[in-house]
C-alpha cells in the first residue's frame, strides 16, 4: 500500500520547532499509523502552506485505505478524516472532506479530536463547515456529525440548522440531554425550556418521518418526560403557542404517513387535549382523518360525534362523515357510524330523513352484516323520515345482498333486485391466460452489453430476462472481440467494482459481474472459486450457499474459466423465453452450431440447459437430435427420447418437533417446538435414474434431492439467506411442483410464523410449467392464510392465474384449507379476507368451488372465530355460480337453535343450496 509522501524543502524553524518537514512527516506517520488523538498537536505545528502540501498525500492514503477492514485500517480512517479536516484551507473543502462516505462508520466523526481541530479555526470558517455538513443527508439512528455540528452552534450561536437529519437527531437524543449534567435529573419539559433550539426545530419534527421511536420514548415515569406530554406542557406554559402546535399536530395527521409515526402524533393531539371549540374550529381536519389509519379515524370520529351532540358542528357533517366511514372495511368504526346516526335521530327527529339516506349508504357495503345492521337502523326511523325518502332508498337498496332484497322489498313497499329472483347468470371472470414473454435476440453490441449489466447491478431484484441476456452476452462479445468488450464495460466496473462475492450471502444474479472483471483482466478465473463457491462456513448450517446458489455459482464459474480459455461463441443454457424454459429446437439448433464449430460443451450450461428443456413428442426435433454426434449431443437426444426430468409426486405429512424430522439440529428443533405444520414429502430423488442423471455436475444432481419432508430439508440452510427468486424458478421452469414442495417451508412462514415477504412466488410457480399436486396447492393455501396484505394479494393473484389456465383443484384447495385452519396454521379471518378479494374480481365459480370443499371441516366441529365471514362469502359465491346440492354440515349448523350471525348465514347458504 502506498504511504503517501510529500516533497518538502528543509529549512531550520524557530529555535524549539520542529522543521516543517519534520513535522509534515510526523503528521503523515501519526494518520498511517492511527494515532489520531495526535493528530491536533501536530497540525497545530504547522502553518497553512504544510498544512495544503499534506492535502494530495492524506488523499492518496485515503485511496488506498478503502477497502481494507483490518484493525489497523480502522484506525488509520479516524486520523485521515481529523488530519484531513485541519489540511482543507477552505471551509467548502473541508466540509466536503468531514462529509465523505468513507468516514460515515465506526463514529469516527464524533472523535474529540475532530471538534479539536475544526475549533480551532476561525469562527466564520467554522460556521460555514457546519452549515454545510448540516445539510448533508445522514443515514441510519445515529448521524455522526450532530455533535460537531451542535457544539459549533451553541459555541458561535450561529443559525440553528433546520434540516431533516439534524432535528431528528435532535429529536433522538432529547434535546441535548446527554449533555446536561446527570445530577441534576431535569424532564425533558424543563430541557426543552432553556434549550436554545427548540424554538427553530420544535416546528420541524412535525414535518419529519420515521420519529415514532423517539416520540414514544419515555425517558422516566415523571409528567414531563416524554415529548407528547414535554409538548403540551411548553404550550400550558406559554413558551409555545397552542394553537400553533394544535394546527401543526393536525396538519402533520391529516398529511399521513407511516401507521407507527401516526400513533405518535396522535399521543402529542391526545396530551394538547383541545378542548371541543378548538377541535370544532378545525372540524374540515376532522373530517379528513376519517379517510386515514383506523386509529385516527376512530378518533376523529369519537370527537365529531360529541362535538355533534354539544351542538358545536352543523347538521351536515354526520352525514359527510357516514359517506366516508361506512364504506371503510373496520366493522367497529361502521356499527359507531350506525349509532352515531340513530342517536342523531333519537335526539332531533326531525332529522330521521337525513339520518335514514346516510345509513343507506352501507347498503353497498361488501360485508352482508353491515348492510343488515344499516338496513335495521333505516326500518327503525322510516316512519319518521317519511314517504320523500323511498325514491333514494330503493335506488340505494340495489346495492344490497340479494339476501336482503325480500326484506328490503318488504320495507320500501316496491320489488328490489329486478324482477326479485336470485342471481344466478353471473359470468365467471378470470384474468387472461398468462403467455411467457419471449426472451428476444441475443445483445447485438459491447456497448448494450455493459448497459445491461448496469441495470442489472442496479435492480434489487432483476428479471430472469436480463441476467440471462447479459450472461450470454458477456460470452458471445468475448468470443466475437473481447478486446472491444472490456472498453465497454470499463464504465461500470469503475463504478462497480469487484471484491469477490459477498461471504455470508448467497450467491446471486449480480454476481455476473465476477464474468465481467474476468473479460476485462480485473481478475483471474482460475483464483478465488473456491470462496465464490464455498463461502464461509457456519458450525450450525454449514455452506453459505443455496442449492440454487451453487448452481449460479458454476455456471458464473465455468463461463469465466471458459471465456480466458476455449471462447465458446454463446451458452447452450440461455432460456427462450422469461420463465426460464428452453425449447427442444433451440438446444438442438445450438449443439449442432457447436459441433460445426468444434466447441465442447461446459458441463454446468449443458446440465443447467437440460433442466430448462421443455419436453417434446416432436418427430422431427427428435430426429435432428438423433443426428447430432458429441458426446452432448447424443446425452441431449436421450435426454428428449426419454422425457426430460420427471415430475416427482408429493406426499402429505404432519411436520412436528421430533416427528418426520430426519435430521438431529437442535437448533432447528428448538425453532419448531412450537408449530405444527401440514407438509410434504417426496418419497424418491427427482430427476431420471441410472446414468443419464448420475452425469449431471454434483450442483445439479444435489438440486433433485428430495427425500425428506419439506420443512426439514429447507431447515438445513440458513434463514437469512433462503429467499426464493425468480431465477431460483428459472432453473426447473417445468417442475413447479417440486419447486413448491421445496420452497412450502418459506411460504407457510406467512401463515403461522407471521413472517413478511414468501408468498410472491407464489404468482411465479403459479405462472410456470408442470403439474400443479398437493405442494403447490399447500403452499396456495398458506400464501392465502398469510399475516400480510401484500402475501395474500399475491396469493390471489396466483390463486386466479391456476383457475385461468384450468390447473385450479378447488377440492383439494379447499380440503388443505379447512385441515390448515384445524390445526391453527391460518386463520379464517385471514382466509376470508383473501378469498372476498379473489371474489370481487368476479372469480365467483372459483372461490365456490373451494369454500365448497373447505366448509364440512370449518363447520364439523366448533367452528373457529371468523368463520361466519366465510360462510357468508360462500352463500354469495354459491348464489352468483347457481350452486345447487346440500353440504351435510351446512345443514346441521342451520338446523342449531339460535340466532347468531354464524347460524343466519348457515341458513342462507343452506337456502339457496336447496333451491330447485
Amino acid at each position: 500500500m502506498s504511504t503517501g509522501t510529500v516533497k518538502t524543502t528543509k529549512t531550520t524553524g524557530p529555535a524549539g520547532t520542529a522543521e516543517p518537514a519534520e513535522a509534515v512527516e510526523a503528521l503523515l506517520a501519526a494518520v498511517r499509523e492511527g494515532r489520531t488523538g495526535e493528530v491536533p498537536g501536530l497540525l497545530a505545528a504547522l502553518g497553512p502552506a504544510e498544512r495544503r502540501s499534506c492535502v494530495p498525500a492524506l488523499k492518496e492514503l485515503r485511496r488506498t485505505n478503502r477497502g481494507d477492514w483490518s484493525g489497523e485500517a480502522k484506525q488509520r480512517m479516524g486520523a485521515l478524516l481529523v488530519a484531513g479536516a485541519g489540511c482543507h484551507p477552505g471551509a467548502a473543502g473541508a466540509a466536503t472532506w468531514i462529509g465523505a462516505r468513507d468516514f460515515s462508520g465506526r463514529s469516527w466523526a464524533r472523535h474529540p479530536a475532530l471538534a479539536d481541530v475544526v475549533e480551532a479555526q476561525p469562527v466564520e470558517w467554522q460556521i460555514e463547515v457546519v452549515g454545510r455538513l448540516a445539510a448533508k443527508r445522514g443515514s441510519g439512528w445515529s448521524w455522526d456529525l450532530y455533535p460537531l455540528i451542535e457544539r459549533v452552534v451553541r459555541r458561535t450561536g450561529c443559525a440553528v440548522p433546520a434540516s431533516d437529519d439534524f432535528t431528528a437527531e435532535w429529536l433522538r437524543s432529547a434535546a441535548g440531554a446527554e449533555n446536561g449534567p446527570r445530577g441534576t435529573f431535569t424532564t425533558l419539559l424543563e430541557r426543552l425550556r432553556t434549550d436554545t433550539f427548540t424554538r427553530a426545530l420544535l416546528p420541524r419534527v412535525f414535518e419529519l418521518d420515521d420519529v415514532a421511536w423517539p416520540l414514544d420514548r419515555a425517558y422516566t415515569t415523571r409528567s414531563g418526560d416524554n415529548w407528547p406530554d414535554a409538548i403540551a406542557g411548553l404550550a400550558e406554559s406559554g413558551h409555545f403557542g397552542r394553537e400553533e402546535l394544535i394546527d401543526l399536530c393536525l396538519g402533520r395527521l391529516v398529511r399521513g404517513g407511516k401507521i407507527a409515526d401516526q400513533r405518535a402524533f396522535l399521543a402529542v393531539l391526545t396530551a394538547l387535549a383541545p378542548t371541543p371549540q378548538e377541535y370544532a374550529a378545525r372540524v374540515r381536519d376532522l373530517l379528513a382523518l376519517l379517510d386515514g389509519p383506523s386509529v385516527l379515524a376512530g378518533h376523529a370520529q369519537q370527537v365529531l360525534a360529541g362535538l355533534d351532540e354539544a351542538g358545536l358542528i352543523e347538521p351536515e357533517v354526520a352525514g359527510e362523515a357516514s359517506a366516508v366511514v361506512l364504506f371503510r372495511t373496520e366493522k367497529k368504526l361502521v356499527r359507531a357510524q350506525l349509532a352515531w346516526l340513530e342517536q342523531v335521530a333519537k335526539r332531533s327527529p326531525e332529522r330521521s330523513g337525513p339520518v335514514v339516506l346516510a345509513a343507506a349508504e352501507a347498503f353497498g357495503h361488501p360485508d352482508s352484516a353491515v348492510q343488515e345492521r344499516a338496513l335495521n337502523v333505516v326500518a327503525r326511523r322510516l316512519k319518521a323520515a317519511g314517504g320523500a325518502v323511498l325514491p333514494e332508498l330503493l335506488l340505494a337498496a340495489e346495492a344490497l345482498n340479494p339476501a336482503h332484497h325480500a326484506r328490503a322489498s318488504e320495507l320500501f313497499g316496491a320489488p328490489v333486485g329486478g324482477s326479485g329472483d336470485d342471481d344466478t347468470a353471473w359470468d365467471e371472470l378470470l384474468p387472461p391466460v398468462p403467455v411467457p414473454a419471449p426472451l428476444g435476440a441475443p445483445l447485438a453490441t459491447p456497448v448494450e452489453v455493459a448497459e445491461e449489466l448496469a441495470v442489472l447491478l442496479a435492480a434489487e431484484q432483476p428479471d430472469v430476462a436480463v441476467f440471462e441476456r447479459v450472461l450470454d452476452g458477456l460470452v458471445r462479445h468475448a468470443h466475437r472481440d473481447r478486446a472491444a468488450l472490456a472498453v465497454a464495460l470499463e464504465p461500470v466496473l469503475r463504478v462497480n467494482p469487484w471484491q469477490d462475492v459477498g461471504r455470508w450471502r448467497d450467491c446471486r444474479p449480480g454476481d455476473a459481474l465476477y464474468l465481467a472483471t474476468v473479460i476485462a483482466g480485473r481478475a483471474d478465473p482460475h483464483r478465488g472459486g473456491g470462496l465464490f463457491r464455498r463461502k464461509g462456513r457456519n458450525p450450525l448450517h454449514g455452506t453459505h450457499n443455496t442449492e440454487y446458489g451453487k448452481v449460479l455459482a458454476a455456471r458464473i464459474l465455468e463461463a469465466a474459466e471458459r471465456v480466458a480459455a476455449d471462447r465458446p461463441p454463446y451458452l447452450l443454457a440461455t432460456p427462450t423465453d422469461a420463465t426460464g424454459a428452453i425449447t427442444a429446437t433451440a438446444l438442438v439448433e445450438r449443439l449442432a452450431g457447436y459441433e460445426a464449430a468444434g466447441v465442447t460443451a461446459g458441463p454446468a450450461d449443458l446440465g443447467a440447459a437440460l433442466l430448462r428443456v421443455a419436453p417434446t413428442a416432436d418427430p422431427a426435433v427428435r430426429a435432428a437430435a438423433g443426428r447430432l454426434t458429441s458426446a452432448a449431443g447424443r446425452w441431449a437426444a436421450a435426454w428428449l427420447r426419454d422425457g426430460g426430468l420427471p415430475d416427482q409426486p408429493s406426499e402429505r405429512v404432519l411436520f412436528a418437533p421430533g416427528a418426520g424430522s430426519s435430521h438431529a439440529d437442535r437448533y432447528a428443533e428448538r425453532w419448531w417446538e412450537e408449530v405444527k405444520r401440514v407438509a410434504v414429502a417426496q418419497p424418491g430423488s427427482a430427476g431420471p435414474a441410472g446414468p443419464a442423471r448420475e452425469r449431471l455436475p454434483a450442483e445439479f444432481r444435489a438440486l433433485l434431492e428430495g427425500t425428506e419432508p419439506s420443512v426439514a430439508r429447507a431447515r438445513r440452510v440458513n434463514e437469512w439467506l433462503w429467499e426464493p427468486t425468480a431465477h431460483w424458478a428459472a432453473m426447473l421452469p417445468h417442475h413447479r411442483e417440486e419447486l413448491a414442495a421445496r420452497w412450502l417451508d418459506r411460504i407457510a412462514d406467512c401463515a403461522d410464523r407471521e413472517r413478511r415477504g414468501g408468498a410472491p412466488m407464489l404468482v411465479v410457480l403459479a405462472e410456470a410449467g408442470g403439474p400443479a399436486g398437493l405442494a403447490l396447492h399447500l403452499a396456495l393455501g398458506y400464501g392465502l392464510g398469510a399475516r400480510y396484505p401484500e402475501d395474500r394479494a399475491a396469493a390471489v393473484d396466483a390463486l386466479l392465474v391456476l383457475a385461468a389456465r384450468g390447473d385450479l383443484d378447488g377440492a383439494m384447495l379447499g380440503r388443505e384449507l379447512g385441515e390448515l385452519v384445524a390445526l391453527g396454521a391460518v386463520k379464517p379471518t385471514r382466509l376470508a379476507q383473501a378469498l372476498t378479494a379473489a371474489a370481487d374480481t368476479g372469480a365467483h365459480t372459483t372461490v365456490w368451488s373451494v369454500l365448497a370443499a373447505a366448509l364440512p371441516s370449518l363447520l364439523g366441529g366448533e367452528a373457529p372465530r371468523g368463520t361466519t365471514d366465510l360462510v357468508a362469502l360462500a352463500a354469495d359465491a354459491a348464489r352468483r355460480s347457481a350452486a345447487r346440492g346440500p353440504i351435510p354440515e351446512v345443514t346441521d349448523t342451520a338446523a342449531r337453535p339460535g340466532t347468531s350471525r354464524l347460524l343466519k348465514e348457515a341458513r342462507t347458504l343452506r337456502d339457496l343450496l336447496a333451491t330447485p
